[in-house]
């Protein structure tokens, strides 16, 4: 598949498109929950690749020489601190309008980093050593068919890592009834009859033929904003492989 750069995007999308980089990376922006999020996520992601590969914890670039896609990836948040890490890397998401503002805040980094629009089953079998997806797989249709798919992309040897709300009525309360009472969070982000248990993701992956490794949770400190810890009831991250 040809590598789609910014080239291509007319000048009026382009501006277009500068508009909505600028508010997806606005850390008060509409994604504010997401930069908030970011610090937490990527503290368990490079100590989930540290564990797996076996790396300098103190290296600059754990994922040099291997390849990564973030799926869902939006605008960029976490696809950009892959390629920092040293990955080839790929983003995906289904709306061309964050693909569009992904590609035009890479350009603007001078970051090569391959953005594609459309579904996962797009990818026609290209496999990548490390497969991301956080806070995408509530939003999903068909769950079982897109784990498949990420099972599908990811390499032998390589490491999945996914993020999603848990379905308790601390997730409620937080994301929904607060986050999006208050406007913290866009109205209607969510639906709370989609959020996964542990033990539901935990039996998908394990149906397309994943072993999960570790499972952590995500909860938030007034003191100091999100953090890992062993308290799954509002949001959770999970390490996977192939079984």
């Amino acid at each position: 598949m040809a590598k789609a750069t910014i080239a291509t995007i007319d000048p009026r999308e382009a501006e277009h498109f500068g508009k909505l980089a600028a508010d997806w990376w606005n850390p008060k922006g509409s994604s504010a929950m997401l930069h908030r999020l970011n610090p937490a996520r990527l503290a368990y992601l490079r100590e989930a690749i540290d564990d797996h590969w076996g790396g300098d914890t103190a290296g600059f670039a754990p994922l040099a020489g291997k390849s990564a896609i973030d799926v869902g990836c939006g605008a960029g948040l976490l696809t950009e601190p892959l390629a920092r890490l040293g990955a080839r890397a790929t983003g995906l998401d289904a709306a061309p309008e964050n693909i569009g503002a992904a590609r035009a805040h890479a350009e603007a980094s001078g970051l090569e980093i391959d953005y594609l629009s459309g579904e996962i089953e797009m990818l026609g079998g290209r496999k990548f050593d490390l497969v991301v997806s956080m806070e995408v797989i509530e939003h999903v249709a068909d769950v079982p068919a897109f784990i498949a798919g990420l099972a599908g992309a990811l390499a032998e040897g390589g490491l999945m890592v996914l993020s999603t709300p848990n379905r308790t009525m601390l997730s409620h309360l937080a994301m929904i009834t607060i986050g999006e009472g208050s406007g913290a969070v866009p109205k209607g982000t969510h639906d709370w009859n989609q959020f996964l248990t542990p033990d539901e993701l935990t039996g998908h992956l394990a149906d397309a033929g994943l072993t999960v490794t570790d499972v952590r949770g995500l909860g938030f400190s007034p003191a100091r904003g999100f953090v890992l810890r062993e308290d799954t009831s509002l949001d959770y991250l999970v390490t996977a492989v192939r079984a």
